[in-house]
């Protein structure tokens, strides 16, 4: 496998017997929904872990007094080792700053956490989506697409679209990246959140906001876009919420690449592109690579796996593919 453009060495020091067991907590919105349930215990398993995940469920910009309960519980309780945080990466962090003895640089880049952990009496913070981003996006973009001028159109700008703006725009040189990277939301405050990230990077990429009231609003963007683009719903819609991003007229680039970052609910966003799929030549993938290596690079920087390609097989098989298109929970 080539380098995706970011590195899985640990930038913090590792304890030795990185197997210790305790409880794994999965912040998020609806988390006995996620397929990681059945999932974790197998994994566990296969490490050799005695671990038990304990799922927080949080609604959507929670009170500030929420997110530092959560972050007071963690630190105090010692058989916590560490957490996976989905729906509230940006707002733990803004939160919860001045608890935190550690962050790695993408924590401190992209402004937000997406993992905890508690080493020798100290709390770690890491941003693990640039990374997860870069693998995901390895297993299905040609390795030198980037070298030609595609675009990228991202719906919703969110933790995930920082997430994915970064991995791109950091890429190395020889391997190319996206000549432009259009982003949408509903919200101007997430628009301008995510345009102060992209002012802290050395990129080529040219970074362009577009505040859509509507889904007619990006259809008209995705019009807009050269052959061979990419179209990503970051927006959750279709999981966390009903419905899609574009309406039914919308019409995909031709020999475009569409992630629907959803792995699970009604999709709808991917039902859009699989019925255009023959006819503009489209390559379609959903979520499930994300979910995987997002979860397996937490819990192996939580327990102090050595994750590798080798390993992320095993658990990939053992995670099982039928739950990308089939289960609900």
């Amino acid at each position: 496998m080539h380098n995706p453009g970011l590195s899985r060495t640990p930038t913090s020091p590792r304890l030795d017997g990185g197997t210790e067991g305790g409880q794994f907590l999965f912040i998020g919105v609806s988390t006995g929904a996620s397929s990681i349930r059945r999932i974790f215990p197998r994994w566990m398993q296969l490490l050799g872990v005695d671990a038990e995940l304990v799922g927080v469920d949080v609604p959507l910009r929670a009170p500030t007094a929420t997110y530092r309960e959560i972050a007071a519980r963690i630190i105090g309780d010692s058989r916590i080792k560490g957490a996976l945080i989905t729906a509230h990466k940006i707002d733990m962090l803004r939160a919860c700053h001045d608890l935190f003895d550690w962050l790695d640089p993408y924590a401190e880049i992209c402004a937000e956490v997406s993992c905890l952990v508690k080493r020798e009496g100290r709390l770690l913070g890491y941003a693990k989506d640039p990374l997860s981003s870069a693998l995901a996006l390895h297993q299905f973009v040609p390795e030198q697409h980037w070298t030609d001028e595609h675009d990228v159109l991202c719906l919703g700008a969110g933790g995930a679209a920082i997430a994915i703006s970064v991995c791109l725009a950091q890429r190395a040189e020889a391997q190319g990246s996206p000549r432009r990277f259009v982003l949408t939301d509903i919200l101007l405050e997430r628009l301008e959140s995510i345009r102060q990230v992209h002012a802290r990077l050395e990129t080529s990429v040219q970074f362009s906001y577009q505040l859509c009231h509507s889904a007619t609003d990006n259809d008209a963007l995705l019009r807009g876009l050269p052959p061979g683009s990419l179209v990503i719903n970051a927006t959750g819609l279709g999981k966390d919420a009903p419905g899609s991003p574009l309406t039914d007229n919308a019409r995909f680039p031709q020999g475009g690449l569409v992630w629907e970052l959803n792995y699970r609910g009604e999709r709808a966003f991917m039902r859009q592109a699989l019925a255009q799929a023959e006819q503009k030549q489209l390559h379609i993938e959903d979520g499930w690579a994300y979910f995987l290596h997002g979860w397996t690079e937490v819990v192996a920087e939580v327990f102090g796996v050595a994750l590798d390609d080798a390993l992320f097989a095993r658990l990939a098989d053992a995670a099982g593919r039928r739950a990308a298109n089939q289960d609900s929970s």
